[in-house]
């Protein structure tokens, strides 16, 4: 069966493996620095030959050099905390839930109460996780990986994909087939890239079953950060939030938020390489 086509489709961009060209020119600066300072010194070391400047080593000596560790000693070193407050949260109806009578037991934690027999969320509850789980986008986004909007909503499946495409990234709001991620072989032919994070904006499937993508991606371990509404199970979800999925004012909201999230991430690590290419051409300039 082939996979569904779409504006953004999953399938023609996900599975293609993310290159960095300006990984392979810094690391391959490095190298031929190196074999010049080691021939100046007349060391017998030899040059580096095109075995070491394998993509998978330039990319992971990159990142080595961008991806400093006091990102991860600051609880917001991108400032998502000023981005949203349970004010604003409120002016979009996060707060509205299902009818108690459908309150998934694991969602019990995050309500605040009932009123008119439908549960109501407490916000300052969904504020915190939502700043821990925009954290955790810009974090993943600082280290160019890939970032898949999820979601079987019809009527903000224009909204997704299109926030998907503004920042960079991929989208999938149709029918999803068992197996895309955990036999992705199966459907590609080759070898192919997953995801580094899921964000689900509905853990709920047209048919009202969990989505498949939750259960794919605890099998994989792929970090998942998902919109839980009241009826939802949040326990296969690495980031719950728990909030209203239904209502386009609230994914809007989502969808702003985390766009904003993952271009933070970006400017942050195109700052780093443009410092590390003006280091690098001081180092050239040097010799």
């Amino acid at each position: 069966m082939a996979l569904p086509s779409t504006l953004f489709s999953f399938a023609s961009r996900l599975f293609s493996v993310r290159q960095s060209h300006v990984a392979r020119m810094i690391h391959g600066t490095r190298n031929s620095l190196a074999a010049v300072q080691q021939n100046s010194q007349g060391s017998s070391a030899a040059v580096p030959n095109d075995t070491d400047f394998d993509f998978a080593d330039s990319e992971s000596t990159v990142l080595a050099d961008i991806e400093v560790d006091d990102t991860l000693e600051h609880k917001d070193f991108f400032g998502v905390k000023s981005l949203c407050t349970p004010q604003i949260l409120f002016k979009h109806k996060v707060h509205y839930g299902h009818k108690g009578t459908s309150l998934d037991p694991g969602m019990k934690q995050f309500v605040y109460g009932i009123r008119s027999s439908h549960v109501i969320f407490d916000l300052d509850i969904t504020n915190y996780h939502l700043h821990e789980a925009l954290n955790f986008t810009s974090h993943i986004a600082l280290r160019d990986g890939i970032i898949l909007f999820v979601a079987r909503l019809p009527h903000c499946a224009h909204v997704i994909e299109k926030t998907a495409k503004d920042c960079g990234e991929f989208a999938h709001t149709r029918q999803w087939i068992p197996g895309t991620l955990t036999n992705i072989k199966g459907f590609q032919h080759m070898e192919c890239r997953l995801p580094d994070l899921i964000i689900c904006l509905s853990t709920l499937s047209e048919f009202g079953n969990e989505h498949p993508v939750i259960s794919e991606a605890a099998k994989l371990n792929i970090p998942t950060i998902a919109i839980v509404d009241s009826n939802c199970s949040p326990n296969l979800v690495t980031y719950p939030v728990p909030g209203n999925d239904d209502t386009p004012s609230s994914i809007e909201l989502y969808c702003s938020l985390f766009q904003e999230a993952i271009s933070r991430g970006k400017k942050e690590r195109a700052r780093r390489i443009e410092l590390l290419e003006k280091e690098i051409t001081k180092e050239m300039g040097q010799k």
